[in-house]
């Protein structure tokens, strides 16, 4: 049977930085990357931002050039899916019926998008946003509406990054977009009622017509393909395209199969260590105890957390075990902001609003207890930079001084 010292599920970015971070702490054994899409390891965000708006090609989102990953000596195993594993054999079995013996195994999986469950989810002209395929079937579904010469309307499902991102990009090809989020106001699981309020009056302005509770009956169509979205209320809005982002579902089924405990996620120590022998789990499937959410168990979706992780498995398995306590930060691009974000910003009592959001150029900084857990700063890299050592240190600062824009964060940080 073949053997690879180090098998990693996964050709995102955890599984690449996985990989990368074995050979940077002197891992020598063979390492094999398994991959279910046929690129190299890629960057996810921008298929929603600069490759979607066709401002980066492909070659310019691969985390490294093909060479690297050769004279790294990484292979990768590409077009392949792990749909088992026996732990106490230490095997995994491929969708093909192969098998392949590891040593240790790293679970990079991430998450599928999550469908929508109505009538007419499966239709032609329904996309979600998740992979390079995804985002080139949108393009050329983009590029066959500009032959026709006729009207283009989009319809976004979801009001978080994913769908806003989407949104800006659609209106930049002269696409028609209506934004649907069920909830009261979009960004409403993520960021406090000021971040949100801007960004809906900033698509409302670029012409994209958002509604929020907005409640979606189904999707209707000629047979094949799209051609409105129904709201409850029976009213249809005419659409050619349909973007859903309502998140994502982690991939963790075989692991879950095999006795691994987890629910949402899979769980994983502070080492990033399954409750399997010699299993690993990281990035968006992994569901760990965080610091920066007073210890709840959460899974957080972002590159940062991915990467993290991937360095603390690596570490561990090279016999260097450094616990995972990295600090959450995010990033947004839409339109001409950028949001960069620090912390955690779930279960704030109080947002102060830092600067004038008319400007553009703004933050929000979310206090519990009194103490700074989180910042939204929005073009306004000195905020975040600064505001960094706030959030890690807990700072005990007074709303009144925070708002004080004159005032730079560091000077605050005692």
């Amino acid at each position: 049977m073949e053997q690879a010292d180090v098998i990693i599920v996964g050709a995102g970015h955890g599984g690449a930085q996985a990989a990368i971070a074995l050979r940077q702490n002197g891992f020598e054994g063979r390492v094999l990357v398994i991959g279910r899409e046929p690129e190299i390891p890629y960057e996810r965000p921008p298929l929603s931002k600069e490759y979607l708006a066709r401002e980066k090609t492909f070659e310019r989102i691969c985390i490294r050039p093909e060479q690297f990953w050769v004279d790294k000596n990484i292979e990768m195993k590409l077009s392949s899916e792990v749909v088992s594993l026996d732990p106490a054999a230490h095997t995994v079995k491929l969708g093909d019926g192969s098998e392949i013996g590891y040593g240790k195994l790293i679970w990079a999986t991430g998450g599928d998008p999550r469908r929508l469950s109505c009538v007419g989810a499966d239709l032609a002209g329904v996309h979600a946003v998740r992979t390079r395929e995804d985002a080139d079937r949108l393009m050329r579904e983009l590029d066959a509406l500009d032959s026709t010469g006729g009207a283009k309307r989009a319809v976004v499902v979801g009001g978080g990054y994913i769908g806003l991102e989407a949104a800006a990009v659609l209106t930049k090809f002269d696409v028609h977009v209506t934004l649907l989020e069920a909830l009261p106001r979009v960004l409403a699981r993520v960021a406090g009622e000021a971040l949100s309020e801007f960004y809906q009056a900033e698509h409302r302005a670029h012409g994209v017509d958002l509604r929020t509770g907005a409640a979606m009956d189904c999707i209707e169509g000629d047979g094949t393909k799209v051609t409105g979205v129904k709201m409850q209320d029976g009213s249809v809005l005419p659409a050619d395209i349909v973007i859903v982002g309502i998140g994502i579902i982690p991939c963790i089924a075989p692991l879950l199969s095999a006795g691994a405990a987890g629910a949402n996620g899979v769980d994983v120590d502070e080492f990033c260590r399954t409750s399997l022998p010699d299993i690993y789990a990281i990035g968006d499937c992994a569901a760990h105890a965080n610091d920066f959410a007073d210890g709840a168990v959460i899974r957080l979706e972002s590159v940062q957390n991915a990467n993290d992780m991937a360095t603390t498995a690596a570490k561990d398995i090279c016999g260097v075990p450094v616990p995972y306590k990295a600090t959450p930060w995010f990033w947004s691009n839409q339109y001409d902001l950028r949001l960069q974000t620090v912390g955690l910003s779930t279960g704030h009592d109080n947002a102060v609003l830092r600067g004038d959001p008319a400007t553009r150029s703004f933050s929000v900084v979310y206090l519990k207890g009194g103490k700074v857990i989180a910042l939204d700063c929005v073009n306004m890299v000195k905020d975040y930079v600064q505001g960094k050592k706030l959030v890690e240190t807990r700072a005990h600062i007074a709303p009144e001084m925070l708002a004080d824009a004159s005032v730079p964060l560091k000077e605050m940080a005692g």
